[in-house]
């Protein structure tokens, strides 16, 4: 799935369900975009913990019961590796023990299925509430301006609408001032992995911030870092 239509704060937050069974997967993943979510499906521990590693969700809905690593081991491995994204476990396991040792795994909510939909998105809200402080509703970088409700990008008294997309990729470079943005990572972050979006989208979509920069007569300008990726700076008149 790709980000949603320009409307209200920014782009969708990105989830990860990781579930074997393809039919409740692919139910989970249409009730998170009826909620507003983007998502991404895995099918085992292994793809799972592979996708959650990469760093580009906000959350991750994980089954315990999994072919190869089950979602204890996800999850455990995740810690690990400094990894602190959201992870609410599905299982039909209610024993007192596996929710226990779901929680010492590194878990952050444990919910027994059968369960009800609404419910679901209630956990999810409330583990994602727990991730960091509300993202501040306009970003700036060396007097250039984002504003994520109206998805705008602006310098001085001069402004121009963006598309979703455009407004994702921008996002991403002013959430990361004085670092290179990885190519791989605008690419997964804005497209996900099921896109079928290739290294020239990221291009292109720098290109088209590229005009607007200069359009609105902006110092702050999108570099390359040669075969890595793109980074923000200001250039000198």
């Amino acid at each position: 799935m790709g980000p949603a239509s320009c409307a209200g704060k920014g782009s969708p937050m990105r989830i990860l369900i990781v579930e074997d069974e393809k039919r409740l997967a692919q139910t989970l993943g249409g009730l998170l975009a009826r909620a507003g979510y983007a998502y991404d499906l895995a099918y085992d521990g292994d793809q799972g913990l592979d996708c959650a590693l990469s760093g580009i969700y906000d959350g991750v809905v994980l089954d315990v019961m999994l072919p190869g690593k089950n979602g204890f081991q996800v999850v455990e491995a995740l810690r690990r590796a400094g990894r602190k994204t959201p992870v609410l476990l599905l299982t039909a396991r209610a024993e007192t023990g596996d929710k226990v040792q779901g929680l010492d795994s590194g878990a952050d909510y444990y919910l027994t299925k059968p369960f009800d939909s609404r419910e679901l998105l209630a956990c999810l809200r409330a583990v994602l509430r727990r991730q960091e402080p509300l993202a501040p509703e306009v970003l700036a970088f060396g007097g250039l301006t984002l504003n994520l409700s109206a998805c705008t990008l602006g310098w001085g008294e001069k402004w121009v609408k963006l598309s979703a997309r455009e407004l994702e990729v921008m996002r991403l470079l002013m959430a990361n001032p004085g670092h290179v943005v990885p190519k791989e990572t605008l690419l997964l972050k804005v497209w996900g992995y099921d896109s079928g979006a290739e290294d020239n989208h990221v291009e292109v979509y720098v290109s088209f911030l590229r005009k607007k920069l200069h359009h609105i007569g902006s110092r702050a300008a999108i570099s390359s870092a040669r075969r890595l990726g793109y980074f923000l700076e200001v250039k000198d008149d």
